[in-house]
């Protein structure tokens, strides 16, 4: 498989996506925890079906010490009883965020209670951002056909 564009040749993506590297080291750095950013992350990726984010996510949660259960699980996560409640409410949130044009209605007060719970103000607002950014780079990868497998960890940070 073969991208449809390339995103460090062109100068008009060049423009726009130079801005994207920072914003998700920024999202690293936000007071989520990095666990549970990289299970939404992957969430999100696999309900938009971005291989190349995917594969990203996976190989930086088994990097950073993720267990193999608990990734080949997050596709399945309500069945699955090896998430914390914290990390239950955050994939919901996930999904209700990425399923907006589903009819689903977005994320709804039962789902941000839920969410809110778990996480204080500031690290509910960085699980916004970082559904929202994980389903723009979703788009622009799955719409590219940006094709996966050969991510290292730590390649884009």
């Amino acid at each position: 498989m073969e991208a449809r564009v390339n995103y460090f040749t062109s100068p008009t993506a060049g423009k726009a996506v130079k801005y994207l590297m920072p914003a998700g080291r920024a999202l690293k750095e936000a007071p989520l925890p990095a666990a549970t950013q990289e299970l939404v992350a992957l969430r999100v990726s696999q309900i938009n079906g971005c291989a190349v984010c995917i594969d990203m996510h996976t190989k930086e949660a088994a990097a950073a010490g993720e267990t193999s259960v608990r990734l080949n699980l997050v596709a399945a996560w309500r069945e699955a009883t090896v998430f914390t409640e914290a990390e239950r409410a955050a994939l919901e949130f996930a999904e209700a965020g990425t399923r907006v044009a589903d009819g689903a209605g977005g994320v709804g007060d039962d789902v941000w209670a839920y969410a809110a719970k778990h996480y204080d103000e500031e690290q509910l607002t960085a699980l916004v951002v970082l559904v929202s950014f994980m389903n723009m780079v979703n788009r622009l990868n799955v719409i590219s056909r940006q094709p996966a497998g050969d991510y290292e960890p730590g390649q884009f940070h």
